[in-house]
């Protein structure tokens, strides 16, 4: 099949949309179906990381509205919508679409050109015009999408759909086994996605001492990079850029210090326990239910963080073993694998 992806990254939004479809990118190509991604150029975009056909659309200079997806976006609906038919070929048999700031308006002016449209969101506050929709949060249920959608839509909903790179469900298994011989705190992994605008990885470093081995893990597009890259108050911090290996990393460390975003779904297969920043609206609803539940602990300062950490080693596994049984149960990393499935059966 002829596959096309409509998805963007920024300084402003973040890489997780990004990160997800090539994810799913790569488990389609995998089956020789033929990939071709469609990104607008914005400000701090990772469009570099993309390996397959990679088709630009243009900034437009000065755009700015009260509403924030459409300011992701870059455009109105309409120019946006324009300007990706402009970039299609004829025989795409499916359009993914990954934006908070498309709806049905979007969906319905590119009918014509695919024979089928998926949409992946989160949000489930608009309305859409598509054939397949993914939201891989937890708690995410039919309901939400009642009155939203087309009546022959196929929803595929709930964390057993996340988008995961092979790598995670590879190295489940053996994190799951380190796991249980944890007792201390020693290896702590920070990162905050792709941007990380408010510098708390950073504020996060200063928190902590030279009895923890860290590794900080930034995205191209954070500003504050070179800040952190400079902080040497400690010899034991790793500071690394786009890391390939994030699931390597994580096995390796003790406790997560990161975003409500994406990567909670990594950290989840993995079992590993996280101390969470909640960094955007829409991260809000499942970190608090992953909170809830003991699957993470929602932080909101960095003396939280202190406390919580000094607080996980005086109780030890009494404290670290319900987080990483809650947090491992959630996600089995396979998702990727059976939205193909649901793609290819459809």
């Amino acid at each position: 099949m002829n596959i096309v992806f409509r998805v963007d990254s920024s300084a402003q939004m973040g890489a997780g949309h990004l990160m997800r479809c090539l994810t799913l990118a790569d488990e389609l190509q995998k089956q020789n179906h033929k990939i071709t991604f469609i990104c607008r150029e914005l400000k701090g975009n990772l469009i570099d990381l993309i390996k397959h056909n990679a088709l630009v659309l243009p900034m437009i200079n000065d755009f700015q509205v009260d509403d924030l997806y459409l300011n992701w976006l870059g455009t109105t609906q309409e120019q946006d919508a324009q300007q990706t038919i402009q970039a299609m070929s004829e025989n795409t048999d499916y359009l993914i679409v990954d934006s908070y700031a498309l709806d049905i308006t979007w969906h319905r002016q590119l009918r014509g050109c695919a024979k089928k449209i998926m949409v992946i969101d989160d949000l489930a506050n608009r309305q859409f015009d598509c054939d397949i929709l993914l939201n891989q949060n937890l708690g995410s249920k039919k309901e939400d999408y009642q009155n939203k959608i087309p009546q022959s839509c196929k929803l595929l909903l709930g964390c057993n759909y996340a988008l995961l790179r092979p790598e995670f469900s590879k190295l489940r298994k053996q994190a799951l086994e380190k796991r249980k011989k944890t007792k201390k705190i020693k290896n702590i992994f920070i990162s905050m996605g792709g941007s990380d605008n408010k510098n708390i990885a950073y504020e996060a470093l200063q928190q902590l001492d030279d009895k923890f081995n860290v590794v900080v893990v930034l995205g191209d597009s954070s500003p504050h990079n070179a800040m952190i890259k400079s902080y040497t108050k400690y010899k034991n911090i790793e500071v690394i850029i786009n890391a390939n290996n994030m699931a390597e990393l994580m096995l390796n460390a003790d406790l997560a210090i990161g975003a409500g975003g994406a990567t909670t779904w990594e950290r989840c297969c993995l079992g590993l326990p996280s101390l969470v920043f909640v960094t955007a609206k829409n991260q809000e609803k499942t970190s608090i239910y992953l909170d809830n539940i003991g699957a993470i602990c929602i932080v909101k300062s960095m003396l939280e963080v202190q406390e919580k950490i000094i607080e996980l080693q005086q109780k030890g596994c009494i404290a670290i073993e319900p987080m990483i049984q809650i947090s491992s149960s959630i996600c089995d990393g396979a998702g990727s694998e059976k939205v193909v499935a649901e793609i290819v059966d459809f």
